[in-house]
């Protein structure tokens, strides 16, 4: 490598920022948009994390800072463990769970409160992209979800792998319109959770 390949510098003046994580899919979509336009693809946009042993504020504050409203809980990458939302933390499950347990809120960490990833709904990656954004929110609707996994897998067989999610509130932002959910119970523990 010779000196002249080099590539020129200068020096920045005061004043000069960050450049800021830009959503590129925040134009609005129709109900007949290609669902993947309201999917965050995680293979474009870092997964944000946080550790099941977390604190509840620590889990706010990651999301605080990272601009989002829903954290991959993991122990050891890249496996997860389940997802926690602002909902999640503001819920009623915190303050049942002190209730139950007579403990403090600040007591309480991201394994008490998230969603195991046994009890997350999810849609096939091969299926999505030939669907259509009203296809999307029917399924929320149907199922009375906030968010959906997209997931692939390289053998169209299991060990799936998280390639995406889809949010209730980016598909509202994005579509400009209010989707009303009926929360629904879909096994046992959730059934036996809604009456305690």
């Amino acid at each position: 490598m010779s000196a002249d390949s080099a590539l020129p510098t200068f020096q920045l003046t005061p004043g000069a920022s960050i450049s800021q994580a830009q959503h590129h899919r925040q134009q609005p979509v129709t109900a007949d948009s290609p669902a993947l336009d309201v999917m965050t693809d995680l293979t474009q946009v870092k997964a944000a994390t946080v550790s099941p042993r977390a604190s509840l504020a620590q889990a706010e504050q990651t999301m605080i800072y990272q601009g989002v409203r829903l954290l991959f809980v993991v122990s050891e990458m890249p496996a997860v463990e389940g997802l926690i939302t602002t909902v999640d933390l503001h819920g009623d499950k915190p303050m049942r769970l002190v209730n139950q347990r007579g403990v403090h809120h600040d007591e309480l960490c991201v394994a008490d409160v998230m969603t195991a990833l046994t009890q997350l709904d999810a849609i096939d990656f091969a299926l999505l992209s030939h669907a259509k954004v009203s296809n999307l929110v029917a399924t929320l609707m149907k199922f009375g979800r906030h968010h959906l996994l997209v997931v692939e897998s390289a053998n169209g067989q299991a060990p799936w792998r998280i390639r995406g999610v889809v949010s209730k509130t980016q598909i509202e932002r994005q579509l400009g319109v209010q989707i009303e959910l009926t929360e629904i119970a879909s096994n046992f523990a959730e059934i036996e959770k809604a009456l305690s």
